[in-house]
């Protein structure tokens, strides 16, 4: 390998186009939700689909935050020069998580999302709306206790995300292993608590919407889903900043690691979404199949989509060593992931609010198309705080010369 004389101080600047698109965008998804709360009968339609985003943002700066800490647990190398991507998804997670939580207050204020759970009489014996299974779980699904959860599990995240963030903004300026070590021991405790509690965060959020229903499988295939869309979006976010003429040191070995995790994580989330799919169809319990004949009957088509985009397009498109290193190959598969997974969300959300009520349309169209404003303003706008690559990583060097 030859030498080289990076730019460790090249900064990012979030102007122009990319701005003006991304505040576009954000003004269309305004328009969108507030044309659905303009019509009464669209009401809870409308709120299925902010709940559906706000998940998905919340998730992937999660997420964001998650694969710094796997990387600082790890002690990996080849990632080092790469950081700045997922720091600045991690610095963006507290507002998406104040988003998500206003979300689902005001969902269950207006009675538009977990009605399942949170309806007048459910758990008062002497109503004729009285239901024994949900009145069992009343001491961990009430209001108060739920919100709760969010609130700390969501705080929690995002108190170590902006840790991990400003730590490495410290070793930017103090240099030494002093940031680094603190990062590995934060890293450590992070991850232990993000994995007990991912898993009860997906369980609140999503499968309470039909609180009759429940699978212990649930919170690992959401994880598995929140952590391939966050990997698909670093490498679009990193193939478009190379293709602007930014971060020159990520090269072909660089990407062909970001394809092989979208790779593998696509298959560990079809397996998980197969696994829990046989143990139900071959039990064939009806309080279990209920969950996946409603999808498979009423949502046929995107029951299918769902698998085509998130099992058969990574695997088969990514198979090859050369799609994996190739830029506009891998942003590609990327782009038909985070379709992929709006799929998914949608499988997994408006079965158990809209039902047969939902559509596809403007509400859905403009809410996404708003959400990926925000995410594209804020993430960008945080990509531009600090430098393009932390100077200081004692493990920079073995990035820069990463091969494969």
């Amino acid at each position: 390998m030859g030498t080289h004389n990076y730019n460790l101080s090249e900064q990012f600047e979030f102007a122009g186009k990319a701005k003006t698109l991304s505040i576009v965008a954000i003004v269309i998804g305004i328009a969108a939700i507030v044309y659905g709360f303009l019509d009464h009968a669209l009401h809870e339609r409308t709120f299925s689909n902010l709940l559906l985003m706000a998940y998905y943002f919340a998730c992937v700066c999660m997420s964001g935050a998650f694969f710094l800490a796997v990387q600082f647990v790890a002690q990996a190398g080849w990632s080092a020069s790469i950081l700045r991507v997922p720091q600045a998804m991690a610095r963006t997670l507290p507002l998406a998580a104040i988003i998500l939580i206003v979300v689902c207050g005001l969902g269950l204020y207006t009675h538009d999302l977990y009605h399942h759970w949170n309806a007048p009489g459910l758990t008062d014996e002497s109503s004729p709306n009285y239901d024994k299974l949900i009145a069992g779980k009343a001491v961990f699904l009430n209001v108060p206790f739920f919100l709760g959860r969010q609130v700390v599990f969501l705080g929690v995240y995002s108190i170590f995300a902006m840790l991990l963030v400003k730590l490495s903004a410290n070793e930017d300026l103090a240099g030494g292993l002093n940031s680094y070590k603190k990062s590995f021991k934060y890293s450590c405790i992070f991850l232990v608590i993000y994995g007990f509690t991912t898993p009860i965060f997906a369980f609140d959020t999503i499968m309470s919407l039909e609180a009759h229903w429940f699978s212990t499988m649930f919170g690992w295939y959401n994880f598995a889903a929140m952590w391939v869309s966050s990997l698909a979006i670093m490498a679009i976010i990193i193939v478009l900043l190379r293709k602007n003429g930014y971060m020159s040191w990520v090269n072909n070995s660089h990407l062909h690691n970001l394809g092989q995790f979208i790779f593998g994580f696509s298959i560990f989330w079809t397996y998980v979404w197969f696994a829990q799919f046989l143990l139900i169809y071959y039990a064939n319990i009806p309080e279990e199949t209920v969950y996946f004949y409603k999808r498979f009957e009423s949502f046929k088509f995107w029951f299918f989509l769902n698998l085509v985009l998130n099992f058969l397009s990574p695997v088969l498109l990514l198979m090859d060593r050369d799609n994996k290193r190739s830029d506009n190959k891998l942003m590609f598969v990327s782009i038909l992931v985070l379709i992929g997974h709006w799929v998914d969300y949608y499988q997994m959300i408006m079965p158990g609010t809209v039902a047969e009520e939902a559509g596809f349309g403007f509400i859905e169209i403009g809410t996404a198309v708003g959400f990926v404003g925000l995410f594209t303003f804020t993430v960008l706008s945080n990509l531009a705080k600090t430098p393009l690559v932390a100077k200081n990583h004692p493990f920079l060097q073995e990035s820069l010369h990463h091969h494969l």
